[in-house]
């Protein structure tokens, strides 16, 4: 194993009364190393706030020539640190720059040594998820504790380790808490307590090293984090900072809490997301919490996944066919653990466990919600609350999609009596939510049949292997709801022997928009005039009805372009009432586009347009 080193002429610039270089000591790929530096009496009396006026980085450079910057960050007193991950074995070069002199131009070098670890998680295969190294598939599932990084630290421990027993490698946080104690860790906006940090910093490693990603909030909702900084230069240097200290973790980022909720979400997030783009050397996930789906933003250019918080089956369902990026659903549901209920989507076991597979019908990955750990702002986090009805399920819904080819699935519409995704000509998932006869079409082959207990995952496997093009059966009994799998177990073995990650393209469809080749028309709201201030009617007409029409799911959506915060979801279903929400426009009257999908039984996607005058 090669020893660090420092340059000649770092070292005789040591000699000559320089502070001594920092360094490294070996440290395995993909996992974060800390060069830590100490302002002198001088330095520190030059600079009383280092958080505001240091600025200094350091260039890497990889055994193969890819360079990487990672700025500085101020740690406390007179620490500063420059954080740093090498994502290939071998010798790193550093080069330090900046506004400290006597720090300016140090050199030396970190030796990176392998691993067996997968690496980092990236967007892959259109829809779904790996690891950087050696094409692995990730299969997300996620947990949330919004407040994991203030709690105390036996119940962040008790929680973490329960979590990474029962499977989960994902858990989302707030990295400053609820608005009372982000006000201490920022007294100012030009004001930092990093002790705060330094315990994010532990609580993060933690995590990482038991195989669990951090999914990092910035701020919560209500406005929160333009409050907290109401000067775009104090939003720009938070930004700044928390890049520079956790990129080298294993993370993503997720904006903010319901950017809906916020003046102007959509501009304060592109700003956010551009710097986190431009700053993040290793390409983390990005995207944002919201109220309904953040795919109004995804045309900013800064997002490459969709977060969602909806149980909305038509939601999720017409989104799958209209973008071409992974979704993770963070609260199509929340368990009801015994903690008490504080919203209307915290549901009971069973009902969690219906809106977790029909979120996986519609492609989305899921992330875990119990009311007794989540840490919302009524109800503390208790880790007594871990071993729940919901995690068994969640354990029981990765071991089932572990054994598949997750990575390659999608949405399928050749049945009747459930919901599917599938990789045809290799296996057919479908989830029936009210167990009764189910029919599904498929390549002619052989498969094994399976139906297994989506509360347990508990498996029941047919005597006879189905053989042909049209499956018709029935679960085992009609108690509870079902999964139907049918497989190929050795093509399956055969393919996963294979090299190639994925073994067909994805491709997205056109949406037709043709109103002559459209089966539908918008029968409501009438007229050209709506009214924030009342709700309205809206309907669907269908024109044709086929048997794929009549199983059409619906998606209503609203949009003010001249104000640029994108569109807003008004619901689903043929037909119904809404009022349209705060923050869709912000000058009146206002030119809005309503916009009608549908989405047929076999997968067609449909759209009309209309536009009306909007007022207060």
């Amino acid at each position: 194993m090669k020893k660090n080193w420092l340059t000649v002429a770092t070292i005789l610039a040591a000699a000559a009364g320089r502070a001594a270089g920092a360094s490294c000591p070996p440290t395995p790929v993909y996992q974060a190393c800390d060069l830590v530096f100490e302002l002198n009496d001088a330095e520190a009396a030059a600079h009383p706030n280092p958080y505001v006026s240091v600025a200094m980085h350091a260039e890497f450079r990889s055994p193969r020539l890819r360079t990487f910057m990672m700025p500085a960050f101020w740690d406390g007193g007179r620490r500063l640190v420059i954080r740093f991950t090498g994502v290939e074995a071998g010798d790193w070069q550093f080069r330090v720059s900046g506004n400290i002199e006597r720090l300016s131009g140090e050199q030396g070098t970190i030796t990176v040594t392998d691993s067996d670890t997968p690496g980092f998680v990236e967007p892959r295969n259109v829809h779904h998820w790996s690891y950087t190294e050696r094409l692995t598939p990730h299969l997300w599932m996620g947990d949330t504790c919004y407040q994991c990084m203030t709690v105390p630290d036996e119940t962040f421990r008790r929680i973490v380790d329960a979590r990474a027993t029962q499977k989960f490698n994902h858990i989302r946080f707030l990295l400053l808490g609820w608005t009372e104690t982000a006000a201490r860790v920022f007294p100012a906006p030009d004001r930092i307590d990093p002790t705060h940090f330094q315990r994010v910093d532990e609580r993060i490693r933690y995590m990482n090293a038991k195989g669990i990603v951090g999914d990092v909030i910035l701020g919560a909702d209500e406005d929160h984090l333009a409050r907290l900084f109401p000067r775009w230069q104090d939003r720009e240097r938070y930004i700044r900072y928390v890049v520079s200290r956790y990129a080298p973790f294993n993370i993503t980022w997720q904006g903010v809490q319901e950017f809906e909720e916020y003046e102007d979400g959509r501009g304060l997030l592109k700003r956010m997301g551009e710097l986190i783009k431009a700053g993040d050397p290793f390409n983390h996930p990005r995207s944002t919490h919201t109220v309904a789906t953040s795919a109004p933003l995804l045309g900013d250019g800064w997002m490459n996944y969709l977060v969602y918080q909806s149980s909305d089956v038509a939601l999720g369902a017409v989104e799958r066919q209209l973008f071409a990026v992974p979704s993770v659903n963070t609260e199509f549901g929340y368990e009801d653990s015994g903690a008490g209920r504080t919203h209307a989507h915290h549901v009971d076991a069973d009902g969690f466990r219906k809106r977790l597979w029909n979120a996986s019908m519609n492609g989305q990955y899921p992330t875990f919600g119990n009311t007794g750990t989540y840490g919302g702002k009524k109800i503390a986090p208790d880790a007594k609350f871990v071993d729940s009805p919901g995690a068994r399920t969640m354990t029981a819904w990765y071991d089932f999609f572990a054994e598949t080819r997750h990575w390659e699935l999608e949405p399928y519409f050749d049945v009747d009596g459930g919901r599917a995704v599938a990789l045809e000509d290799v296996e057919y998932i479908v989830y029936l939510e009210n167990p009764g006869p189910v029919e599904v079409v498929t390549t002619k082959r052989s498969y094994a049949v399976k139906w297994v207990n989506p509360a347990t995952g508990e498996v029941v496997k047919e005597k006879k292997d189905f053989k042909g093009e049209r499956f018709a059966g029935e679960p085992p009994n009609r108690s509870h709801d079902w999964v139907l799998h049918l497989e190929r177990e050795g093509h399956k073995q055969s393919r996963a022997r294979s090299y190639k990650f994925e073994s067909r393209r994805i491709l997205k469809q056109e949406v037709e928009t043709n109103p002559k080749d459209v089966p539908f028309e918008i029968a409501a709201p009438e007229g050209d005039a709506l009214s924030m201030a009342q709700a309205a009617r809206f309907a669907a007409k269908l024109t044709r009805e086929t048997r794929a029409s009549k199983k059409m799911l619906w998606l209503w959506t609203v949009e003010v372009h001249t104000d640029q915060q994108g569109f807003r979801v008004l619901g689903s279903g043929q037909e119904g009432d809404f009022r349209i929400s705060r923050g869709t426009a912000k000058r009146f009257p206002a030119t809005m586009h309503l916009r009608l999908h549908g989405l047929n039984g076999v997968g067609k996607l449909y759209a009309l347009d209309r536009i009306y005058q909007l007022t207060q």
